[in-house]
């Protein structure tokens, strides 16, 4: 019983409270930021790469940019070798991509356009927060020791005998 109240006062403290809200909001606005670059920002952009003939996905250095020539290599369907009616292995000339650039390329274009959407994103809210701040705040009541000095102060005065000049 006293390993399920320790878990308990664990669970319940405000710091690890807070951190599973902030995960979930977190998530939440992780969706919101994705949504804003894959339905509004990259559309245009797929436009504009697709019209100038640029497809970063595509983009890779082969066998044969290397070596100058193809490369003999089984015959796959499904990940296994296909076999001719001997039971060999079919063999054909073909050419692997040897580093695929284009995937990462676009992953660092994703990134630097969710970065630049969270960017503005925060921007926004602290203007909205600044103006917020700006309202002009009540005047803050005077201090109750600040009163009372001024009502002996005013009291002296009256009490003092007054002086003739």
């Amino acid at each position: 019983m006293g390993i399920l109240q320790e878990f308990k006062a664990f669970a319940m403290r405000g710091n690890v409270i807070d951190l599973a809200v902030g995960v979930v909001i977190g998530g939440a606005f992780g969706k919101i930021v994705s949504s804003l670059v894959n339905d509004l920002i990259m559309p245009p952009l797929n436009l504009l790469t697709v019209k100038s003939g640029m497809n970063f996905n595509s983009l890779s250095l082969k066998y044969s940019q290397i070596f100058g020539s193809k490369v003999d290599l089984p015959k796959m369907d499904g990940g296994k070798p296909v076999m001719d009616a001997a039971g060999v292995a079919v063999i054909e000339a073909t050419d692997p991509d040897i580093l695929k650039y284009g995937p990462f390329l676009q992953a660092t274009l994703d990134f630097v356009i969710v970065a630049i959407a969270i960017f503005m994103m925060i921007r926004l809210i602290n203007s909205l927060q600044k103006k917020k701040e700006e309202a002009p705040a009540a005047p803050t009541p005077t201090p109750e020791d600040v009163m009372l000095l001024r009502e002996i102060r005013d009291s002296l005065s009256k009490s003092a005998p007054r002086r003739a000049d």
